[in-house]
């Protein structure tokens, strides 16, 4: 066997990080960008939970730990959790122990923080994806499992087709239905950003709020935020363009729970949809969201198809 040194990231590792991925995990691809983007200058990135396998110099495993050291909604740091994001070996140097090396270094890392549960995947801001993609990884999948992970529960992805997209004429009158009722549905304006972002991050959830925001500053339009209104009352939104600056990439979507069963979903997805289209966009996808859920329902509907599936996974300490 080669030898083999492991030890934390180092300035300089990025290209080897990024080139050993992209052979690795071949469904998920990076590129140096986005690896700077969401690890790099992720707040919470420290160089210790970056934990690195070479065999005579070059880079053959790797497995990155992250914990919160700035809050994601208020002063919450979720003291008890940390989160692995990504992990790979390389194919010739599989099962010989590497990443279970790795791993436990990991865990040692976040053990020594204090955290009693680590998930696989589910960080926000900057998670990859959800969790892990069995049929894509199955290596990766056992791995985790002799590790000591559990399955959770497993999210969908799904995408939806725009060639050849109108709105459907049902949606049209349902629309006309409830603008007759004091509902209104229009494009964000500066005078909607503090209560959508608000409304997002304390009804749903705080990475809501954080999409929006972050997405306008990094150049989303308003015409990406679609709000809905009753006499005034802000009770909805819907938009596209929020993680990452991907035009394509659906969501989040947010009715106030007291409003739904009106069919305000349907409405302001088809209005999203109608203006992604008009874009010259070619599709929709969505990254997360329950299968079964009152969402993954809504989306099976519309005509969305379930294109990966997940494990979100978590090991107790």
């Amino acid at each position: 066997m080669d030898s083999l040194e492991y030890r934390c990231y180092e300035p300089g590792d990025e290209a080897a990080i990024v080139e050993m991925w992209n052979e690795c995990l071949h469904r998920d691809p990076i590129t140096p960008v986005r690896f700077r983007h969401m690890v790099l200058l992720d707040a919470n990135f420290d160089p210790k939970g970056c934990r690195l396998a070479f065999a005579d110099g070059r880079l053959v495993g790797a497995v990155y730990a992250v914990r919160r050291q700035l809050p994601m909604h208020g002063t919450e740091l979720e003291p008890d959790n940390g989160w692995i994001t990504f992990f790979f070996v390389a194919p010739d140097y599989r099962r010989q122990g590497i990443g279970t090396r790795l791993m436990r270094d990991a865990f040692g890392f976040l053990a020594e923080l204090g955290r009693k549960h680590i998930f696989f995947s589910s960080y926000a801001p900057n998670y990859f994806v959800p969790g892990i993609d069995e049929s894509s990884y199955p290596e990766g999948y056992s791995l985790l499992q002799k590790q000591g992970f559990s399955k959770l529960y497993s999210p969908v992805a799904m995408d939806y087709s725009l060639v050849g997209y109108s709105v459907p004429e049902e949606i049209k009158a349902l629309k006309r239905q409830r603008e007759s009722e004091g509902y209104t549905f229009a494009l964000a304006r500066d005078r909607d950003l503090v209560e959508v972002i608000r409304f997002a991050a304390d009804s749903f959830n705080p990475d809501w709020g954080r999409a929006i925001r972050e997405g306008l500053l990094r150049g989303l339009p308003l015409s990406a935020i679609h709000i809905v209104r009753e006499r005034g009352k802000l009770v909805g939104f819907c938009m596209h363009g929020g993680y990452e600056g991907i035009l394509e990439r659906f969501g989040p979507i947010g009715i106030d729970p007291s409003q739904q069963g009106k069919g305000l979903g349907k409405i302001v997805m088809h209005d999203c949809m109608a203006n992604m289209r008009a874009q010259g966009l070619h599709g929709v996808w969505f990254l997360w969201t329950g299968e079964t859920s009152t969402a993954g329902h809504l989306y099976k509907k519309l005509g969305f198809h379930i294109t990966r599936r997940f494990h979100v996974c978590r090991k107790s300490l």
